[in-house]
């Protein structure tokens, strides 16, 4: 039985990942839209560059996985689900730039400064950004308007100065001050799971669930949000650049405060099986028809790379 669950999150966690780079390719084809003038060969490569290349797309299949739970139509979903990875993957392109993170390697692939230039990466990151609300407030991402100001709005808070963007200026300060630990897990909270939390509170709203089932599935993305940046952690101490695909131990290279610098990789994977059991428990409304999801959580606290 757990063999055919795990068969079964791993067949929906793939084909969520197939659906969203065919939505990917849609979106950033040549062609430009209405309102537009032309999109710049140089510039449109760099953004699919640094966002069709592979990865596991969790944030999208969250989106897909949530909407699935509460039926919410399935198009507009991706449609939302393809929006948050533009963001996450423009992130990535600006978290790897030199004044950042100052990373080569990306996904096993040089990273979008390094295969093209410095200037064109940043702008790669501005037009994926803006494009995710283009793809959200559109009436092709057929909800109601109202549905759709209200994830447009849920996502700028999350991406921006309080959520991933203010995590990351907390991150750099990390670098310098050693925080403690309530003030790891808050900028861990903006900078991981603020794009983690929004994947699951995002299906919720494009399902209309009222304002409790919204509540409770953004409590579920808060703790699968911390699971994956401590396991992320985890990985920078214990795994190595050809298995993860991109570089490890800069986080102790640089002094970078983490749970597991502060408290110790044992107590951090016991902390990581508590998320497990809360996230179940979150859920457990729901019964069986959200194995997936719960199945999810373990798999961001277990994963290997």
């Amino acid at each position: 039985m757990e063999s055919a669950s795990t068969d079964l999150f791993t067949a929906r966690l793939e084909s969520a990942a197939f659906r969203v780079e065919a939505m990917l390719e849609t979106i950033l084809g040549q062609q430009a839209r209405e309102g537009e003038i032309v999109r710049p060969e140089r510039l449109l490569s760099a953004m699919r560059y640094g966002v069709l290349n592979g990865g596991k797309r969790l944030r999208p299949f969250l989106v897909i996985e949530t909407a699935r739970l509460l039926d919410a139509p399935p198009e507009p979903a991706l449609r939302i689900a393809a929006a948050l990875e533009c963001i996450h993957c423009y992130s990535l392109i600006h978290d790897d730039l030199p004044a950042m993170d100052d990373d080569d390697l990306r996904r096993g692939q040089p990273t979008v400064h390094i295969a093209f230039d410095e200037a064109t990466a940043i702008l790669a990151g501005d037009g994926l950004l803006t494009l995710a609300f283009d793809v959200i407030s559109s009436e092709e991402t057929a909800l109601t308007a109202d549905i759709r100001l209200r994830l447009v709005n849920a996502l700028s808070r999350a991406a921006g100065i309080g959520g991933m963007v203010g995590g990351q200026a907390l991150d750099l300060m990390a670098e310098q001050d050693r925080p403690g630990e309530e003030r790891i897990l808050e900028l861990q909270a903006m900078k991981t799971g603020a794009l983690l939390r929004y994947a699951c509170a995002a299906g919720a709203i494009a399902a209309g669930a009222d304002a409790s089932t919204v509540a409770r599935m953004t409590r579920f993305g808060e703790i699968i949000g911390l699971a994956f940046q401590l396991a992320d952690d985890l990985l920078d101490v214990t795994s190595d650049a050809a298995t993860l695909g991109k570089a490890t131990g800069k986080d102790a290279g640089r002094g970078k405060g983490t749970l597991v610098s502060l408290l110790g990789a044992d107590a951090v994977r016991q902390r990581l099986a508590a998320l497990v059991e809360e996230a179940e428990e979150v859920l457990s409304p729901f019964g069986d028809r959200a194995d997936i999801l719960k199945r999810a959580a373990g798999f961001i606290a277990s994963r290997n790379r």
